[in-house]
């Protein structure tokens, strides 16, 4: 070993006793038995070791010490009288004959015990994340989080690959979120801003001769936080490949992530090539998401012709009713309601439900409605005794939605329904190429302007010559989805200009916007660009997969809270006058103190 020890805390063994050994870490613990006698627990990064005080001279180093405070520990190493078996060092201890003071701690009180730190207040957590990190549960995610991302590396160079960074600062694009800007003090009233993702610089590769290329790259948006995102920044395994289909991007993957599941996973089960391919009409239609989970085996089915007529509000003609059947489902009405309720608040509509009693009889909930048409309904649904149905009704997209997290819900509550311990990948590929913007009521893209239309230029041709309708549109765009967590976006590039303008002027769009708005990519286009088509699973998401957290934060080092605050280094925060004054910004809105 080096840094002056001979060893660390997690080495030393049985066949260690008799020597003399230098060991170095914090006091995790100390238990004074007598006037010259303690058992002191050191922990360093790889495991923790008993030190056993025995004299006057070395209880008079440890007793002024505080918990957490780091010491050197050299003595000889012996067998443990009262053995250990939890512990890889369990067998022996050490006797120190010399103890030095590395790093005293000041404090008599620690903000919370070490090793149950998951159980604090995540504030607490986040504003004191060093201390947070010497508890081992939490440093395990991180060090998996490196083995996870040395792997990735190995294996995308195995395939050909090469890393090649992208800038930071960049200028301002409209990729979908909103975007960090950074002020220039050379010139006034300009700013870079931080990439959203690397995008138009991986396409421009592309045009320049490289034929693959990956990053692990830092993309920054400004954007709220959820369980499986964090706010500010994020990090992605961005990949592009020219001269290539959808095809040979699902290969890539399809070899690079099942060994890294399987190895590195809470599950060692993980989906085998070629992953399952579903339409995204399909998804929506028999899973109610485009992130489906495929280890429930609930289906969602439609009813909305089986309860036309009906005195049922909810079902009045134009909404769509769907349902989702579990079979020997034994819920009790408890569980129904908060079902219901949480459902509700995920998904923003109220979900309904009936039974099937023993005698095959509709019960409970919704049943008097649906009385009247009660065979048709058996037959259709499949139902059988003992089946619980959960039913969903309003738009049609809605509707899908809202099945679609009873689904997931119902495939987590009802016995028998999902096989938890393993990894199931899919894509969902076919993607909508245009949607109608919720707030502007007009045509507008569906994800990625920059994703080749099915059918190619002669699809939107006949939807510029009003021969098709636009939404009928779809995109050669793809979702890489595991466990109903969607990990990433790609698409084959539209790298034709003219097929890009004609893209863009479906949606109000000429050619000069296209130039004024991504300069740089229409231009290297014009130059003769290759097919070319990538993808950027997230990283973060991946890890917290593999780690089974349910917060993304649980897998970052130093990860902001929900209101994308740096509690721990006080980000953001007011600058000084004098670096505003350099940038030529005057603060109109300052927030409340």
């Amino acid at each position: 070993m080096t840094q002056s020890r001979t060893h660390n805390c997690g080495e030393l063994r049985l066949s260690d006793a008799g020597k003399t050994v230098t060991i170095v870490g914090w006091m995790e613990n100390v238990r004074i038995v007598g006037n010259n006698f303690a058992f002191v627990v050191l922990r360093d990064f790889y495991g923790v070791t008993q030190v056993v005080v025995e004299t006057e001279e070395m209880m008079n180093q440890i007793k002024p010490l505080n918990k957490e405070s780091t010491i050197s520990v050299t003595g000889k190493v012996r067998e443990r009288d009262s053995k250990n078996p939890k512990l890889p060092t369990g067998d022996i201890e050490v006797v120190p004959e010399k103890i030095e003071v590395l790093g005293r701690c000041r404090y008599n009180e620690l903000p919370f015990e070490i090793n149950r730190s998951r159980d604090a207040d995540e504030a607490l957590r986040l504003k004191y994340r060093y201390l947070d990190l010497r508890n081992p549960a939490v440093k395990k995610n991180i060090i998996l989080r490196c083995n996870v991302v040395a792997a990735i590396r190995s294996a995308m160079m195995a395939h050909d690959f090469l890393e090649i960074t992208t800038p930071i600062l960049t200028a301002s694009s409209p990729e979908g979120a909103r975007d960090y800007l950074v002020p220039s003090r050379k010139h006034p009233g300009k700013f870079y801003a931080l990439p959203q993702a690397p995008q138009q610089f991986k396409q421009l590769l592309m045009t320049s001769g490289f034929d693959r290329y990956f990053q692990i790259a830092p993309c920054f948006r400004d954007e709220d936080a959820r369980g499986d995102r964090s706010p500010g920044e994020f990090y992605q395994l961005d990949m592009e490949m020219a001269f290539a289909t959808q095809d040979d991007v699902f290969a890539v993957l399809e070899d690079v992530f099942p060994p890294i599941f399987a190895k590195y996973g809470t599950y060692n089960v993980a989906s085998s090539a070629p992953f399952r391919r579903i339409p995204f009409t399909e998804a929506m239609e028999r899973y109610g998401s485009d992130k489906p989970d495929l280890r429930i085996d609930l289906i969602v089915q439609d009813m909305t012709e089986l309860v036309s007529g009906s005195e049922f509000e909810p079902f009045a003609a134009g909404n769509t009713v769907k349902a989702v059947v579990v079979s020997d489902c034994t819920l009790a009405r408890k569980a129904i309601d908060k079902l219901c309720a949480d459902v509700e608040v995920q998904a923003g509509q109220k979900p309904y439900w009936f039974k099937v009693d023993e005698n095959g009889e509709f019960a409970g909930g919704i049943a008097k409605f649906l009385a009247g048409n009660k065979d048709a309904i058996v037959e259709k649904l499949g139902l059988k005794p003992g089946c619980f149905v959960g039913v969903t009704a309003g738009k049609k997209l809605a509707a899908q939605k809202t099945a679609g997290v009873l689904r997931s819900k119902l495939g987590q509550i009802c016995e028998g329904h999902m096989d938890k311990e393993r990894y199931e990948f899919c894509w969902i590929v076919d993607f909508p190429m245009y949607e109608i913007g919720e707030e502007s009521g007009e045509l507008e893209f569906c994800h990625n302007p920059f994703s080749m239309p099915g059918g190619g230029e002669a699809t939107l041709d006949k939807a510029i010559a009003g021969e098709i309708d636009p939404l009928e549109i779809t995109a050669q765009q793809y979702d890489l989805v595991c466990n109903g967590v969607e990990l990433s976006s790609g698409a084959v590039r539209n790298h034709d200009p003219d097929i890009m303008i004609k893209a863009f002027r479906l949606v109000r769009l000429g050619e000069e916007d296209v130039k004024k708005k991504f300069p740089a990519m229409y231009n290297a286009f014009c130059y003769g660009a290759p097919p070319h088509a990538g993808i950027a699973p997230g990283i973060d998401r991946m890890v917290m997969l593999l780690a089974g957290e349910d917060s993304i934060r649980e897998i970052i080092p130093f990860p902001m809270n929900k209101n994308a605050q740096d509690v721990l280094m006080g980000a953001p925060s007011f600058v000084e006058q004098k670096q505003l004054d350099e940038l030529s910004i005057a603060c109109t809105k300052l927030e409340e103190e």
